[in-house]
């Protein structure tokens, strides 16, 4: 129960991290933007701390991860636990985390992740200027026959239309 305050004060506000119920936490390692950025989840079991945590790298934000690397960070999690057996070690387990994200995410290719980030962002703005595109000037019916007056029956206008005449 003391911990569980203390990660509520502790991260207030921080939008890394997230509270999924009162035994179990996720928090968010890099910035939203950054290619070697990761997600850790860490559920308490009923007899916590003197049992380990589950802590699990599945979230759905993970998923540009190789599952060697997640296995990795994972395995050097546990040798973190391990040393904080019988202790409160959320919230130094995050800690933990933040200050090795290099080390952790060092062999992760960034090309795969740029290239998913660039599509998606080159994607969203074309959806509103097809939009655009598809709207079209409603017109009269005089407005309509005027037109098909001036013009032959492929729309286009006569050639010579906007010529000024120079004899006059």
């Amino acid at each position: 129960q003391m911990e569980l305050e203390a990660l509520r004060s502790i991260y207030e506000g921080d939008v890394c991290f997230r509270e999924l119920s009162p035994v179990s936490f996720q928090y968010r390692i890099g910035e939203n933007g950054d290619p070697k950025a990761f997600l850790i989840e860490v559920s308490w079991p009923e007899t916590y701390p003197q049992t380990a945590p589950v802590i699990s790298m599945d979230a759905f934000f993970n998923n540009t991860i190789s599952s060697a690397i997640k296995q990795s960070i994972l395995d050097k999690l546990m040798v973190e636990v391990d040393a904080n057996l019988g202790t409160a070690m959320t919230y130094t387990l995050f800690e933990y985390a933040k200050d090795n994200k290099e080390l952790f995410m060092e062999n992760q290719p960034v090309n795969t992740v740029t290239s998913v980030s660039n599509s998606i962002a080159i994607g969203t703005p074309d959806v509103p200027s097809s939009k655009k595109k598809e709207k079209k000037e409603q017109l009269s019916k005089t407005q309509k026959r005027k037109l098909a007056d001036k013009t032959d029956n492929k729309g286009e206008l006569p050639r010579g239309w906007n010529w000024v005449d120079v004899i006059k």
